[in-house]
């Protein structure tokens, strides 16, 4: 069995953030880009950190 620390990473194409490999994503790791299917749903939106510093404040 592997540790936690073992498994693959990525870096989410969405948000930016790491995430490990699960047991779901065992014969499709290779097409996985998305942490979770929220950031897959919005996908085109935002493309990471930098989005939000550029955004205007309301008022």
């Amino acid at each position: 069995m592997r540790r936690k620390g073992d498994l693959p990473r990525k870096t989410c194409a969405t948000c930016g953030k790491p995430f490990v490999w699960r047991k779901k994503w065992e014969k499709v790791w290779d097409e996985v880009r998305y942490c979770s299917e929220r950031c897959r749903r919005s996908k085109g939106q935002e493309t990471g950190p930098a989005d939000v510093a550029d955004r205007k404040l309301p008022g």
